[in-house]
């Protein structure tokens, strides 16, 4: 008798724990789209993939000091990184990567298919002179590639918003900063994110996707 008394409050505890242990599941997997976003970064590619979202109609201005309307991209496919140029890390090697794309979509880019962008996120340091060398650093073929910032510093909120970016000065004249490649579609959205390395991934979702 004193073993059954022991159980039955027990029972009685974990029988009345059980709603607050499935409340607090149904919880999780709300704001886990189903206990798939357990990071910010795995939610925005989650949030994209499910509701593509459309380019802004912002001016930028591009190396070469030409203003280019980023809505006006529409019609072809686009590779979008956001960058800063003094970053020594993962901005260089991401330049480099969208040299050699350049080289690797060289026939999608003639043809229209496919265009490159990078925006910059310091537009107060990177004038288009700091661009340009930027993007000669990463070995750039001549085509095919806008690197380029906003020209009103009022529409980057817009811009990082859009994508997903967050960028958050670090004290010490950089940023700390995720990374990406986004995938605009020839509508104006963007469809999908890829890892800030992905770029055999990048190109080949553009090139199963752009017509022969």
């Amino acid at each position: 008798m004193r073993l059954r008394g022991r159980v039955v409050p027990a029972l009685r505890t974990l029988l009345a724990s059980l709603p607050i242990v499935a409340g607090g599941l149904a919880a999780l997997h709300a704001a886990t789209d189903g206990f798939q976003a357990f990071t910010s970064e795995t939610a925005r590619r989650l949030s994209i993939a499910r509701d593509p979202r459309l380019l802004p109609q912002v001016p930028l201005e591009a190396a070469d000091g030409s203003t280019v309307q980023l809505g006006d991209l529409r019609g072809r496919w686009l590779l979008v990184d956001f960058i800063y140029t003094r970053c020594e890390t993962y901005c260089s090697v991401q330049g480099n990567e969208f040299a050699r794309l350049q080289q690797r979509l060289g026939t999608q880019i003639q043809a229209g298919q496919v265009q490159l962008v990078s925006i910059s996120f310091d537009p107060a340091y990177d004038d288009p002179a700091q661009l340009a060398a930027y993007q000669r650093r990463s070995g750039d073929r001549g085509s095919g590639w806008i690197v380029a910032r906003p020209v009103q510093t009022t529409d980057l909120p817009k811009l990082l918003a859009t994508f997903g970016v967050k960028a958050v000065p670090d004290g010490l004249d950089g940023y700390v900063h995720n990374a990406a490649i986004s995938i605009v579609n020839p509508e104006g959205r963007v469809v999908a994110v890829l890892d800030w390395d992905a770029m055999q991934q990048a190109q080949d979702y553009v090139l199963q996707r752009v017509a022969p």
